[in-house]
């Protein structure tokens, strides 16, 4: 295994349907992490399709969502992931092995206007640069 390989880090985002939140924070770490993560989604209660407001508020940031599918915790890798995150689904939340975890506590945007919507996208993607930048700083204290 190379250097670059044993460095990607494995994260993982859960929420009850994987239709909005789960989505976007699997997007924003592919987008900010590149290569150096390896990012799923998953959901307790997958909706099998993703939101089309979740599609519509991540073509804003010019990502395409709609090539991702909605799955459940069954259908990821049987992994032990470096870090999960949770999205405020509490105990809907089944354990996943992991060697952080913790809950966001970000409110579900199905139901919200399209301006509330894109800020709950807002504070997905803040709290993946801080997990990011987290991650990166673990790694160069190593």
């Amino acid at each position: 295994m190379s250097e670059v390989n044993r460095a990607v880090k494995r994260l993982l985002f859960v929420c009850v349907e994987n239709s909005n939140r789960s989505q976007m924070a699997e997007a924003f770490a592919r987008i900010h992490g590149k290569e150096t993560i390896e990012a799923y989604s998953a959901g307790s209660r997958p909706s099998g399709k993703i939101n089309p407001k979740a599609i519509e508020a991540m073509r804003d940031v010019n990502y395409d969502l709609s090539k991702h599918q909605s799955k459940s915790l069954s259908e990821i890798p049987d992994i032990e992931y470096d870090f999960v995150a949770t999205m405020g689904c509490g105990d809907e939340c089944p354990f996943v092995r992991a060697k952080e975890r913790e809950d966001w506590n970000i409110p579900d945007p199905k139901e919200m206007s399209p301006d509330d919507f894109r800020r709950v996208r807002e504070m997905i993607e803040m709290r993946v640069k801080e997990l990011l930048s987290a991650v990166a700083h673990a790694e160069s204290v190593k």
